[in-house]
């Protein structure tokens, strides 16, 4: 009988921790009663309101507005919709780098640039308001250079009757007529992305609002005031 009285005691050692701590913890069934307390009465918290999101349009009819592309651009879910694609975005042109020309690249085309003239690829910007160069996109790859610049200007500031437009050798591009001017409204289409990689320059980029390689363009409304080169009579 000795054995079992051993395992008697053994058994009753093991359980007694968990008595224990049921002791200790009120284990069982009870349930702590619900008092219901009363509303607070204070004084109430000072928050500002919440605020109200503009309601920004991705696309213009077929055409993307500014804000759509880029907004696009940068998600992850619909940078595949645009990046690399040919599609059209309307907007405002807010800047052109034309005023910005150096005088050794203002000339006719058939006349080189000097060893040592740094010009950039004429460039105009488009955004959805007037004025916003913050929001804006780089319209690239119109023209080459300023020198055909240079000659459009002659060209289509002689007649406004123009039935041949001028074309870009280089990149085989005709130039838009009435040439990009800022508070012209318009519809550009071409090929969008984060690259440029028509300059024999280097490779321009813009991640965040990326750039569009001029293909055609449509004014919606004309430029008030026609494009010109330093130096040139406008």
């Amino acid at each position: 009988m000795q054995p079992l009285v051993r395992r008697a005691v053994a058994l009753a050692l093991a359980a007694s921790p968990l008595a224990l701590a049921c002791g200790v913890s009120a284990c069982g069934n009870e349930e702590v009663p619900y008092t219901p307390q009363p509303a607070y009465s204070g004084k109430k918290a000072n928050l500002p309101p919440v605020p109200t999101l503009p309601q920004k349009q991705i696309k213009s009819g077929d055409a993307y507005t500014v804000w759509g592309v880029t907004h696009h651009l940068r998600s992850r879910v619909h940078s595949a919709d645009v990046a690399g694609k040919e599609l059209s975005i309307t907007g405002y042109i807010v800047k052109t780098n034309l005023p910005d020309a150096p005088a050794c690249a203002v000339h006719k085309t058939g006349k080189a640039d000097k060893d040592d003239c740094r010009a950039p690829v004429p460039t105009f910007w488009i955004a959805d308001d007037k004025g916003d160069e913050k929001n804006a996109i780089k319209v690239m790859g119109w023209a080459s250079n300023f020198a055909n610049v240079y000659d459009a200007i002659e060209k289509y500031g002689a007649s406004k009757d123009v039935k041949e437009p001028v074309t870009d050798e280089v990149w085989s591009v005709a130039l838009p007529n009435p040439l990009p001017a800022v508070g012209a409204k318009v519809t550009v289409t071409g090929t969008y992305g984060m690259t440029f990689t028509k300059a024999t320059n280097g490779v321009e980029t813009d991640p965040i609002h990326g750039i569009l390689t001029f293909g055609k363009v449509a004014y919606l409304e004309p430029p008030t005031t026609p494009a010109t080169l330093p130096g040139m009579k406008k």
